[in-house]
């Protein structure tokens, strides 16, 4: 494997380079692990239960920003 330098680039340019390389992919074909497949499955099969929990988006970032103002 060619290991290529990036040391020219920003760290905002490796992220947004990261990001792109991301997106560029098919998600379908995304290998993953046995462990991987295993969590997502795990999530899956209670994400309706877990949702009971949880609270709106904006109320959370509501409350972070009154935490951090």
């Amino acid at each position: 494997m060619t290991v290529l330098p990036f040391d020219h680039l920003t760290a905002e340019e490796r992220l947004t380079l990261i990001d792109e390389l991301w997106d560029s992919l098919d998600q379908r074909n995304i290998p993953l692990t046995d462990a991987q497949k295993a969590e997502l499955d795990r999530r899956l099969a209670t994400a309706d239960e877990d949702m009971k929990h949880g609270i709106p988006a904006d109320e959370l970032l509501a409350e972070l920003r009154r935490r951090h103002a």
